[in-house]
Protein backbone atom coordinates (compact mmCIF):
# COMPACT_ATOMS: atom_id res chain seq x y z
CA UNK A 1 0.00 0.00 0.00
CA UNK A 2 2.70 2.78 1.33
CA UNK A 3 4.18 1.63 -2.29
CA UNK A 4 1.14 2.52 -4.45
CA UNK A 5 1.10 6.03 -2.89
CA UNK A 6 4.43 6.84 -3.23
CA UNK A 7 3.76 5.94 -6.75
CA UNK A 8 1.30 8.48 -6.95
CA UNK A 9 2.90 11.14 -5.46
CA UNK A 10 5.20 10.47 -8.39
CA UNK A 11 4.07 14.19 -9.52
CA UNK A 12 7.18 15.29 -12.10
CA UNK A 13 7.26 13.98 -15.33
CA UNK A 14 10.63 14.69 -17.89
CA UNK A 15 8.99 18.02 -19.08
CA UNK A 16 8.91 19.51 -15.56
CA UNK A 17 12.42 18.30 -14.40
CA UNK A 18 13.76 19.96 -17.68
CA UNK A 19 11.91 23.05 -16.69
CA UNK A 20 13.37 22.68 -13.06
CA UNK A 21 16.48 22.35 -14.64
CA UNK A 22 16.18 25.50 -17.38
CA UNK A 23 14.81 27.39 -14.61
CA UNK A 24 17.57 27.66 -12.26
CA UNK A 25 20.08 27.78 -15.29
CA UNK A 26 18.27 30.43 -17.41
CA UNK A 27 18.16 33.12 -15.10
CA UNK A 28 19.69 36.09 -14.42
CA UNK A 29 22.69 34.88 -14.96
CA UNK A 30 22.51 35.53 -19.00
CA UNK A 31 21.62 38.85 -18.24
CA UNK A 32 24.25 39.74 -15.96
CA UNK A 33 27.30 37.82 -17.60
CA UNK A 34 26.98 39.38 -21.25
CA UNK A 35 28.29 43.13 -20.02
CA UNK A 36 31.47 41.57 -18.02
CA UNK A 37 32.00 39.18 -21.26
CA UNK A 38 32.05 41.38 -23.94
CA UNK A 39 33.96 44.05 -21.92
CA UNK A 40 36.64 41.44 -22.01
CA UNK A 41 36.50 39.17 -24.98
CA UNK A 42 33.95 41.23 -27.21
CA UNK A 43 33.61 39.02 -30.02
CA UNK A 44 34.40 36.20 -28.59
CA UNK A 45 31.77 36.04 -25.79
CA UNK A 46 29.54 33.29 -27.70
CA UNK A 47 32.60 31.21 -27.88
CA UNK A 48 33.42 31.68 -23.89
CA UNK A 49 29.61 31.07 -23.19
CA UNK A 50 29.91 27.47 -25.47
CA UNK A 51 32.92 26.67 -23.08
CA UNK A 52 31.17 27.61 -20.21
CA UNK A 53 28.63 25.24 -21.43
CA UNK A 54 31.56 22.32 -22.06
CA UNK A 55 32.78 22.40 -18.51
CA UNK A 56 29.07 22.46 -17.04
CA UNK A 57 28.13 19.00 -19.23
CA UNK A 58 31.61 17.87 -17.59
CA UNK A 59 30.54 19.08 -14.10
CA UNK A 60 27.38 17.37 -14.45
CA UNK A 61 28.59 13.97 -15.72
CA UNK A 62 29.63 13.01 -11.70
CA UNK A 63 26.29 14.84 -10.57
CA UNK A 64 24.30 12.37 -12.98
CA UNK A 65 26.24 9.34 -12.31
CA UNK A 66 26.29 9.84 -8.35
CA UNK A 67 22.52 10.43 -8.81
CA UNK A 68 21.61 7.49 -10.66
CA UNK A 69 23.73 5.66 -7.94
CA UNK A 70 22.04 6.85 -4.94
CA UNK A 71 19.24 8.01 -5.94
CA UNK A 72 19.53 10.80 -2.73
CA UNK A 73 17.49 13.93 -3.01
CA UNK A 74 20.32 15.32 -0.39
CA UNK A 75 22.61 15.23 -3.89
CA UNK A 76 25.97 16.91 -3.21
CA UNK A 77 25.63 16.96 0.43
CA UNK A 78 24.58 13.25 0.48
CA UNK A 79 27.15 12.13 -2.06
CA UNK A 80 29.46 13.18 0.01
CA UNK A 81 28.05 11.91 3.42
CA UNK A 82 27.58 8.26 1.61
CA UNK A 83 30.56 8.14 -0.19
CA UNK A 84 32.92 9.05 2.36
CA UNK A 85 30.53 7.85 5.47
CA UNK A 86 33.03 8.74 8.29
CA UNK A 87 33.60 12.25 7.15
CA UNK A 88 30.80 14.50 9.21
CA UNK A 89 33.00 17.43 8.72
CA UNK A 90 33.33 16.93 5.06
CA UNK A 91 30.00 16.44 3.96
CA UNK A 92 28.55 19.68 6.27
CA UNK A 93 31.07 21.50 4.83
CA UNK A 94 30.15 20.91 1.20
CA UNK A 95 26.53 21.21 3.08
CA UNK A 96 27.21 24.73 4.53
CA UNK A 97 28.65 25.67 1.30
CA UNK A 98 26.13 24.72 -1.29
CA UNK A 99 22.75 26.26 0.42
CA UNK A 100 24.34 29.34 0.99
CA UNK A 101 25.74 29.38 -2.85
CA UNK A 102 21.93 28.77 -3.57
CA UNK A 103 20.81 31.18 -1.04
CA UNK A 104 23.02 34.12 -3.07
CA UNK A 105 21.59 33.00 -6.23
CA UNK A 106 17.73 33.17 -4.60
CA UNK A 107 18.83 37.07 -3.84
CA UNK A 108 20.39 37.50 -7.18
CA UNK A 109 17.48 36.20 -9.12
CA UNK A 110 15.19 38.49 -6.97
CA UNK A 111 16.88 41.19 -7.30
CA UNK A 112 17.45 41.43 -11.10
CA UNK A 113 13.71 40.64 -11.48
CA UNK A 114 13.28 43.70 -9.69
CA UNK A 115 15.78 45.87 -11.58
CA UNK A 116 13.66 44.86 -15.03
CA UNK A 117 10.33 45.40 -12.95
CA UNK A 118 11.71 48.79 -11.89
CA UNK A 119 13.51 49.73 -14.90
CA UNK A 120 10.39 52.18 -16.81
CA UNK A 121 9.47 53.53 -13.56
CA UNK A 122 11.47 56.27 -11.20
CA UNK A 123 11.99 54.42 -7.92
CA UNK A 124 14.45 54.28 -5.10
CA UNK A 125 16.55 51.83 -4.13
CA UNK A 126 14.37 50.64 -1.45
CA UNK A 127 11.47 50.25 -3.33
CA UNK A 128 13.37 47.71 -5.72
CA UNK A 129 14.74 45.65 -2.67
CA UNK A 130 11.02 45.66 -1.14
CA UNK A 131 9.95 44.28 -4.45
CA UNK A 132 12.53 41.60 -4.99
CA UNK A 133 10.78 40.73 -1.14
CA UNK A 134 8.16 40.72 -2.79
CA UNK A 135 8.66 37.93 -5.26
CA UNK A 136 10.74 35.71 -3.10
CA UNK A 137 7.51 35.51 -0.86
CA UNK A 138 5.22 35.05 -4.10
CA UNK A 139 7.30 31.44 -4.85
CA UNK A 140 7.44 30.62 -1.40
CA UNK A 141 3.82 30.58 -1.31
CA UNK A 142 3.51 28.32 -4.81
CA UNK A 143 6.39 26.05 -3.17
CA UNK A 144 4.68 25.36 -0.10
CA UNK A 145 1.30 24.81 -1.87
CA UNK A 146 2.00 21.86 -4.30
CA UNK A 147 5.12 20.80 -5.71
CA UNK A 148 2.52 19.38 -9.10
CA UNK A 149 1.48 22.75 -8.97
CA UNK A 150 5.05 24.37 -8.87
CA UNK A 151 5.95 21.87 -11.78
CA UNK A 152 3.23 22.92 -14.26
CA UNK A 153 3.66 26.66 -13.48
CA UNK A 154 7.89 26.22 -14.12
CA UNK A 155 6.69 24.43 -17.17
CA UNK A 156 4.75 27.35 -18.30
CA UNK A 157 6.90 30.16 -17.47
CA UNK A 158 10.30 28.16 -18.66
CA UNK A 159 9.14 27.37 -22.31
CA UNK A 160 7.47 30.52 -22.45
CA UNK A 161 10.80 32.45 -21.54
CA UNK A 162 12.82 30.49 -23.90
CA UNK A 163 10.68 30.81 -27.01
CA UNK A 164 10.88 34.87 -26.32
CA UNK A 165 14.42 35.09 -25.62
CA UNK A 166 14.91 32.93 -28.85
CA UNK A 167 12.65 35.06 -30.73
CA UNK A 168 14.39 38.19 -29.26
CA UNK A 169 18.18 36.81 -30.25
CA UNK A 170 17.25 36.11 -34.00
CA UNK A 171 15.24 39.48 -34.34
CA UNK A 172 18.48 41.19 -33.40
CA UNK A 173 20.58 38.73 -35.72
CA UNK A 174 18.41 39.62 -38.89
CA UNK A 175 18.94 43.39 -37.37
CA UNK A 176 22.69 43.52 -37.70
CA UNK A 177 24.73 46.13 -37.62
CA UNK A 178 28.15 44.37 -38.47
CA UNK A 179 28.96 41.19 -39.05
CA UNK A 180 31.45 38.31 -37.33
CA UNK A 181 34.65 38.91 -39.89
CA UNK A 182 34.89 43.09 -39.07
CA UNK A 183 34.17 41.98 -35.36
CA UNK A 184 36.91 39.52 -34.97
CA UNK A 185 39.31 41.47 -36.88
CA UNK A 186 39.15 44.33 -34.49
CA UNK A 187 39.35 41.64 -31.96
CA UNK A 188 42.34 40.11 -33.08
CA UNK A 189 44.38 40.50 -29.78
CA UNK A 190 42.14 38.54 -27.25
CA UNK A 191 44.09 35.61 -25.89
CA UNK A 192 42.92 31.86 -25.21
CA UNK A 193 43.48 32.66 -21.28
CA UNK A 194 41.22 35.35 -21.55
CA UNK A 195 38.55 33.15 -23.39
CA UNK A 196 38.55 30.26 -21.00
CA UNK A 197 38.81 32.99 -17.95
CA UNK A 198 35.49 34.43 -19.22
CA UNK A 199 34.61 30.86 -19.76
CA UNK A 200 34.79 30.52 -16.03
CA UNK A 201 33.13 33.39 -14.92
CA UNK A 202 29.83 32.11 -17.23
CA UNK A 203 30.09 28.56 -15.36
CA UNK A 204 27.38 30.56 -12.85
CA UNK A 205 24.85 30.88 -15.68
CA UNK A 206 24.85 27.28 -15.78
CA UNK A 207 24.67 26.30 -12.38
CA UNK A 208 21.21 24.96 -11.23
CA UNK A 209 21.05 21.18 -13.40
CA UNK A 210 21.36 19.41 -10.18
CA UNK A 211 18.52 20.89 -8.69
CA UNK A 212 16.59 18.10 -10.76
CA UNK A 213 18.67 15.75 -8.07
CA UNK A 214 16.76 16.99 -5.44
CA UNK A 215 14.00 16.17 -7.04
CA UNK A 216 14.40 12.18 -7.07
CA UNK A 217 11.23 11.55 -4.77
CA UNK A 218 9.10 13.65 -6.35
CA UNK A 219 9.86 12.25 -10.39
CA UNK A 220 8.91 9.39 -12.45
CA UNK A 221 12.19 6.42 -12.94
CA UNK A 222 15.43 8.46 -11.43
CA UNK A 223 17.41 6.23 -13.64
CA UNK A 224 16.35 7.46 -17.18
CA UNK A 225 15.12 10.50 -16.46
CA UNK A 226 17.96 12.22 -14.53
CA UNK A 227 20.28 12.04 -17.18
CA UNK A 228 17.91 12.98 -19.92
CA UNK A 229 16.72 16.20 -18.31
CA UNK A 230 20.29 17.61 -17.10
CA UNK A 231 21.71 16.75 -20.60
CA UNK A 232 18.48 18.41 -22.70
CA UNK A 233 18.48 21.10 -20.39
CA UNK A 234 22.44 21.78 -20.63
CA UNK A 235 22.14 21.55 -24.52
CA UNK A 236 19.08 23.99 -24.69
CA UNK A 237 20.95 26.28 -22.29
CA UNK A 238 24.29 26.20 -24.68
CA UNK A 239 22.17 27.00 -27.57
CA UNK A 240 20.59 29.56 -25.70
CA UNK A 241 22.61 31.69 -24.40
CA UNK A 242 25.03 31.38 -27.66
CA UNK A 243 22.26 32.35 -29.80
CA UNK A 244 21.55 35.30 -27.30
CA UNK A 245 25.30 36.70 -27.15
CA UNK A 246 25.58 36.41 -31.03
CA UNK A 247 22.09 38.62 -31.91
CA UNK A 248 23.28 41.13 -29.06
CA UNK A 249 27.27 41.72 -30.23
CA UNK A 250 25.86 41.58 -34.20
CA UNK A 251 23.36 43.93 -32.80
CA UNK A 252 24.65 46.08 -30.15
CA UNK A 253 27.52 47.92 -30.10
CA UNK A 254 30.55 46.89 -27.76
CA UNK A 255 30.34 50.45 -25.91
CA UNK A 256 26.41 49.91 -25.66
CA UNK A 257 26.27 46.30 -24.23
CA UNK A 258 28.98 47.40 -21.51
CA UNK A 259 27.54 50.50 -20.38
CA UNK A 260 24.09 49.11 -19.65
CA UNK A 261 25.52 45.58 -18.06
CA UNK A 262 22.32 44.53 -16.04
CA UNK A 263 20.51 46.01 -19.30
CA UNK A 264 22.16 45.41 -22.56
CA UNK A 265 19.70 43.26 -24.27
CA UNK A 266 16.58 45.38 -22.91
CA UNK A 267 18.70 48.61 -24.57
CA UNK A 268 19.78 46.93 -27.35
CA UNK A 269 16.34 45.78 -28.52
CA UNK A 270 15.04 49.39 -27.54
CA UNK A 271 16.95 50.29 -30.23
CA UNK A 272 16.99 48.17 -32.55
CA UNK A 273 13.24 47.20 -32.12
CA UNK A 274 11.94 50.10 -30.35
CA UNK A 275 9.62 50.58 -27.32
CA UNK A 276 7.97 47.15 -27.72
CA UNK A 277 11.57 44.99 -28.50
CA UNK A 278 12.32 46.60 -25.01
CA UNK A 279 9.36 45.53 -23.45
CA UNK A 280 9.42 41.74 -24.89
CA UNK A 281 12.98 42.01 -23.41
CA UNK A 282 11.82 42.90 -19.71
CA UNK A 283 8.75 40.50 -19.98
CA UNK A 284 11.52 37.19 -21.01
CA UNK A 285 14.04 38.08 -18.19
CA UNK A 286 10.71 38.33 -15.69
CA UNK A 287 9.71 35.15 -16.79
CA UNK A 288 13.60 33.98 -16.78
CA UNK A 289 14.27 35.10 -13.09
CA UNK A 290 11.14 34.19 -11.94
CA UNK A 291 11.41 30.60 -12.77
CA UNK A 292 14.75 30.49 -11.89
CA UNK A 293 13.80 32.05 -8.16
CA UNK A 294 11.15 28.72 -7.87
CA UNK A 295 13.52 25.78 -9.36
CA UNK A 296 16.43 27.32 -6.98
CA UNK A 297 13.73 27.70 -4.05
CA UNK A 298 12.22 24.11 -4.64
CA UNK A 299 15.09 22.01 -5.42
CA UNK A 300 17.55 23.84 -2.32
CA UNK A 301 14.80 23.52 0.54
CA UNK A 302 15.08 19.82 -0.10
CA UNK A 303 18.69 19.34 0.44
CA UNK A 304 18.33 22.24 3.28
CA UNK A 305 15.74 19.45 4.84
CA UNK A 306 17.91 16.43 4.65
CA UNK A 307 21.16 18.12 6.18
CA UNK A 308 18.67 19.03 9.22
CA UNK A 309 17.17 15.92 9.58
CA UNK A 310 21.43 14.71 9.91
CA UNK A 311 21.82 16.96 12.73
CA UNK A 312 23.92 19.58 10.59
CA UNK A 313 21.79 22.40 10.45
CA UNK A 314 19.22 23.91 12.90
CA UNK A 315 17.01 20.64 13.28
CA UNK A 316 13.83 22.45 12.84
CA UNK A 317 14.43 23.05 8.96
CA UNK A 318 14.07 19.24 8.88
CA UNK A 319 10.30 19.62 8.99
CA UNK A 320 7.90 18.46 6.58
CA UNK A 321 4.37 18.87 6.08
CA UNK A 322 1.84 16.09 5.19
CA UNK A 323 2.96 16.48 1.19
CA UNK A 324 6.75 16.05 2.10
CA UNK A 325 7.18 19.77 1.18
CA UNK A 326 10.08 21.00 3.65
CA UNK A 327 8.17 23.93 4.75
CA UNK A 328 10.97 25.50 7.38
CA UNK A 329 13.42 25.25 4.92
CA UNK A 330 11.59 26.69 2.37
CA UNK A 331 10.99 30.00 4.58
CA UNK A 332 14.54 30.29 6.24
CA UNK A 333 16.20 30.28 3.10
CA UNK A 334 13.92 32.80 1.26
CA UNK A 335 14.36 34.99 4.41
CA UNK A 336 18.17 34.91 4.40
CA UNK A 337 18.18 35.72 0.48
CA UNK A 338 16.07 38.72 1.20
CA UNK A 339 18.59 39.57 4.16
CA UNK A 340 21.33 39.63 0.97
CA UNK A 341 19.16 41.52 -0.80
CA UNK A 342 18.89 44.05 1.62
CA UNK A 343 22.11 44.09 2.25
CA UNK A 344 23.33 45.22 -0.74
CA UNK A 345 26.67 43.27 -1.20
CA UNK A 346 24.75 40.66 -4.15
CA UNK A 347 28.09 40.96 -6.54
CA UNK A 348 30.42 39.62 -3.94
CA UNK A 349 27.89 36.74 -2.89
CA UNK A 350 27.24 36.29 -6.78
CA UNK A 351 31.29 35.64 -6.92
CA UNK A 352 31.13 33.61 -3.97
CA UNK A 353 28.51 31.20 -5.39
CA UNK A 354 30.56 30.66 -8.67
CA UNK A 355 33.55 29.72 -7.18
CA UNK A 356 31.54 27.59 -4.27
CA UNK A 357 29.77 25.54 -7.37
CA UNK A 358 32.88 25.15 -9.31
CA UNK A 359 34.89 23.88 -6.61
CA UNK A 360 31.70 21.35 -5.24
CA UNK A 361 31.74 20.26 -8.60
CA UNK A 362 35.28 19.49 -8.60
CA UNK A 363 35.00 17.51 -5.37
CA UNK A 364 31.59 15.62 -7.17
CA UNK A 365 33.95 14.77 -9.70
CA UNK A 366 36.85 13.22 -7.53
CA UNK A 367 34.08 11.56 -4.81
CA UNK A 368 32.55 10.00 -8.01
CA UNK A 369 36.18 8.67 -9.05
CA UNK A 370 36.54 6.64 -5.92
CA UNK A 371 33.83 4.71 -6.77
CA UNK A 372 33.77 4.83 -10.30
CA UNK A 373 33.09 1.02 -10.69
CA UNK A 374 29.87 1.00 -8.24
CA UNK A 375 28.07 4.22 -10.69
CA UNK A 376 29.78 2.54 -13.89
CA UNK A 377 31.59 5.91 -14.87
CA UNK A 378 34.58 5.91 -17.61
CA UNK A 379 37.98 6.76 -16.10
CA UNK A 380 39.15 8.66 -19.05
CA UNK A 381 35.80 11.09 -18.73
CA UNK A 382 36.50 11.57 -15.04
CA UNK A 383 40.07 12.49 -15.41
CA UNK A 384 39.44 14.83 -17.96
CA UNK A 385 36.23 16.43 -15.87
CA UNK A 386 38.86 17.11 -12.87
CA UNK A 387 41.32 18.38 -14.84
CA UNK A 388 38.53 21.05 -16.70
CA UNK A 389 37.01 21.48 -13.35
CA UNK A 390 40.31 22.15 -11.10
CA UNK A 391 41.80 24.45 -14.40
CA UNK A 392 38.20 26.30 -14.35
CA UNK A 393 38.50 27.00 -10.51
CA UNK A 394 42.41 28.09 -10.78
CA UNK A 395 41.34 30.82 -13.73
CA UNK A 396 37.96 32.80 -11.36
CA UNK A 397 40.42 32.43 -8.31
CA UNK A 398 43.10 33.96 -10.55
CA UNK A 399 40.99 36.71 -12.16
CA UNK A 400 39.49 37.97 -8.65
CA UNK A 401 43.25 37.80 -7.24
CA UNK A 402 44.26 40.31 -10.36
CA UNK A 403 41.28 42.20 -10.81
CA UNK A 404 39.43 42.18 -7.66
CA UNK A 405 41.51 41.45 -4.65
CA UNK A 406 38.87 42.78 -1.97
CA UNK A 407 36.39 40.22 -3.38
CA UNK A 408 38.86 37.36 -2.71
CA UNK A 409 39.07 38.54 0.93
CA UNK A 410 35.56 38.67 1.41
CA UNK A 411 34.63 35.62 -0.46
CA UNK A 412 37.60 33.74 1.87
CA UNK A 413 35.86 35.78 5.19
CA UNK A 414 32.79 33.64 4.02
CA UNK A 415 34.39 30.76 3.54
CA UNK A 416 35.54 31.02 7.21
CA UNK A 417 32.27 31.82 8.64
CA UNK A 418 30.78 28.88 6.86
CA UNK A 419 33.46 26.57 8.00
CA UNK A 420 33.40 27.68 11.27
CA UNK A 421 29.28 26.76 11.08
CA UNK A 422 30.35 23.09 9.72
CA UNK A 423 32.32 22.52 12.50
CA UNK A 424 30.35 23.12 15.52
CA UNK A 425 27.59 21.30 14.13
CA UNK A 426 29.48 18.48 12.81
CA UNK A 427 30.97 18.33 16.45
CA UNK A 428 27.11 18.89 17.85
CA UNK A 429 26.03 15.76 15.97
CA UNK A 430 28.48 13.51 16.84
CA UNK A 431 27.68 14.22 20.38
CA UNK A 432 24.51 13.37 20.10
CA UNK A 433 24.53 10.37 18.26
CA UNK A 434 27.27 9.29 21.16
CA UNK A 435 24.63 10.23 23.88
Amino acid sequence: MNKIHRNRDKSLGLLELIAIALGGMVGGGIFTILGVSVSMIGVYTPLAILFGGVIAGFASYSYIKLGVYYKDEGASYSFIKRTYPNSKFEASLIGWWVIFGYISTIALYSYTFSSYATSTFDTSELVRKLVAGLIILVFVFINVWSVKGMGKLEDLMVYTKLLILIVISFVLINNSQTTLPVLIENNSEVSLGAILIVSSITFVAYEGFQLVINAVNEMDNPSKNIPKAIYSAIGLAILIYVIIALGAILAISFEDIIANEEYALAAGANKVLGHWGNDLVIFGALLATSSAISSTVFGASRQMAIIANDGLFPRFLRKRNEHNIPVNAIWTMSILAFILVLSGSLTLILEFGSITFLIVSLIMAIANFKIKDETKSSTIVLIISIFVLALSTFFIIYYEYVNAIEQLYFIVFIYLILTIASYYYSKKSKLEENL
